[in-house]
């Protein structure tokens, strides 16, 4: 795994928009755009939402944001490793740094909505081999084929 920094980020970089633009086009070319649940770079800046890079040196690797649902509750949203990354490990270190940072503001439970073609079914072993566990829909989420949920109490 590359040794990661991770940092909040605003957004304004070239790298950080293109590997942005890269998962929207993957969610696409996946699902239905009815089904399709990322947010842009302007949902990223939306309040409420605490966006964050892994970098190694002055390569991006990974990104990955925090929705505070309310007080207690958190949504995982837009985590992409960048395809030189795929495997490496930089997909977990982020999740694992996205659930420390919302244990530490005093999140209890951390959601999130992924896809059910195979194209997620990486996304949806390392959920599942971090503790998440399959649900229902939250939030405005609806129930729909394209999507699975899933939750984990921190």
């Amino acid at each position: 795994m590359p040794d990661l920094t991770f940092r909040v980020d605003d957004l304004s970089s070239d790298a950080t928009r293109a590997l942005v633009a890269h998962h929207l086009v993957g969610m696409h070319a996946s699902s239905p755009a009815c089904s399709v649940h990322a947010l842009d770079v302007d949902g990223l800046r939306e309040p409420g939402v605490t966006f964050w890079s892994g970098w190694a040196g002055d390569d991006l690797v990974v990104i990955g944001a925090l929705k505070q649902l309310d007080a207690e509750n958190g949504e995982l949203k837009s985590m992409r490793v960048a395809d030189a990354f795929l495997g490496t490990g930089a997909g977990r270190a982020a999740l694992r740094h996205i659930t420390a940072e919302a244990e530490g503001r005093g999140i209890r439970t951390l959601w999130l909505e992924t896809g059910t073609p195979d194209d997620f079914l990486a996304a949806r072993r390392l959920y599942a081999s971090e503790g998440f566990a399959e649900c229902g829909p939250f939030a405005d989420y609806v129930d729909d084929p394209f999507s699975v949920f899933m939750t984990k109490t921190l």
